[in-house]
């Protein structure tokens, strides 16, 4: 096995489905991009740059409780490399934001299956999101992945 450690910036919608009380779906993308961070006297400094290459799609399912934690589970496509399927470790959480407008919230995945480059695949996401009233999302993945060697 080999071990694959990335970061991605997606952006994308959830939103309740109709229906249901507890249920929202969620879908957003990455492009293929540099993130910089500079530590500076002042602070830190961030920067996401999409460059070229092919994008990330993420489709997820949620289903949220009543205290604020919620489970999940979904699919991850990136690009032609292939597709890895996940579900919720625990609970993740979701709070209000100190910004007016948003919620903020985190959560770990664990690798359920994959096919392509990701076939065989084991390992854990952790994704720190913000969502606004609107059902606009901004969320940030690191992902520590073990792929069998090629």
């Amino acid at each position: 096995m080999r071990e694959v450690v990335f970061a991605l910036e997606f952006r994308g919608t959830a939103g309740p489905v109709v229906g249901s009380a507890t249920e929202r779906r969620a879908t957003s993308q990455a492009p293929s991009q540099r993130l910089t961070t500079v530590l500076a006297d002042d602070g830190v400094e961030a920067r996401v740059e999409p460059m070229g290459g092919e994008r990330a799609v993420l489709k997820s399912r949620v289903e949220r409780f009543g205290d604020g934690s919620f489970v999940e589970d979904g699919t991850i496509t990136y690009g032609r490399a292939g597709t890895i399927s996940f579900e919720t470790v625990g609970r993740g959480t979701v709070a209000s934001s100190p910004i007016p407008g948003w919620t903020r919230g985190a959560v770990v995945w664990t690798i359920t299956g994959g096919d392509g480059v990701f076939a065989g695949a084991q390992g854990l996401i952790t994704s720190n999101f913000t969502v606004s009233v609107n059902g606009d999302v901004v969320d940030n993945h690191v992902a520590r992945l073990y792929l069998r060697e090629r």
